[in-house]
């Protein structure tokens, strides 16, 4: 299975969404891959750590690696799995980003390599039973890969008035990758995070979309500062707090995605 998560407007929770519902993953014992198209570089150092990233631009080889051998006939091409890095999780293995893939983008373009991560993922699905593609907070060449590459979407919502109008224009960037390039790939759900229940404007926001037929997930994520602890440890929910109200509402989320 291969999911991305995606919402071209930022601050939404991609990385968070991505890491921990593969954290859970790895944790029931399925193999598990995060791939991290983010030049920001946000999940991988969610799961290797800051000081995997300390003056340099992190582990290497890493999908910058990747693309930018795609450019090149006269490199020779790596093994799929020389790319991948194993994290301190069971289960868990990371292919992640570098700040490189914002300078090569245009490149990649030009040359028309929209299909390699395509080619990548299937080599790769090979030794994993789940993909988490997490991607860039744009519409751009990476997020296209990824939809290319990908079966399902997972969208986060962080129940903000702009996000609801920039929902549809999503939805039509979704539907229009799958005329075009993937026809296997189907909108998986809206996840609902960062939810506060005594607030109005969220439980407004959220009973629009489901009268308007949007496909909400109906397991929530609440705000919580537990996350911002989570980052800053690169420690996964069910790994640092396994009993907290955010990490049961990550591990109902992954029920319903995979029940």
């Amino acid at each position: 299975m291969r999911r991305v998560v995606f919402n071209q407007k930022g601050g939404v929770g991609k990385s968070s969404i991505a890491v921990n519902l593969a954290a859970i993953s790895a944790s029931q014992g399925q193999r598990t891959l995060v791939l991290d198209l983010d030049p920001q570089c946000n999940a991988s150092q969610y799961l290797l750590g800051m000081d995997a990233y300390h003056g340099g631009d992190g582990p290497t080889p890493n999908v910058g690696t990747f693309f930018a051998q795609t450019l090149s006939f006269r490199l020779k091409e790596k093994d799929p799995l020389e790319y991948v890095h194993a994290t301190g999780f069971e289960n868990l293995s990371v292919l992640p980003s570098n700040p490189e893939l914002g300078e090569i983008e245009h490149m990649l373009e030009s040359k028309h390599k929209i299909y390699k991560l395509r080619a990548l993922v299937k080599a790769l699905e090979k030794e994993f039973d789940v993909i988490y593609i997490d991607t860039p907070p744009a519409y751009n060449f990476y997020t296209l890969s990824a939809l290319i590459a990908g079966d399902k979407v997972l969208i986060p919502f962080d129940c903000d008035a702009f996000s609801r109008k920039a929902l549809y224009t999503l939805l039509e960037n979704i539907r229009e990758a799958r005329d075009d390039h993937n026809d296997a790939l189907e909108v998986e759900g809206i996840v609902v995070n960062q939810f506060q229940p005594r607030a109005r404007l969220p439980q407004q926001l959220v009973e629009g979309l489901s009268e308007e037929g949007l496909p909400i997930l109906a397991s929530y994520l609440s705000a919580s500062v537990i996350m911002r602890e989570s980052h800053d440890q690169a420690k996964p929910l069910i790994h640092l707090a396994p009993r907290h109200k955010l990490t049961q509402e990550f591990v109902a989320l992954h029920a319903e995605l995979n029940g």
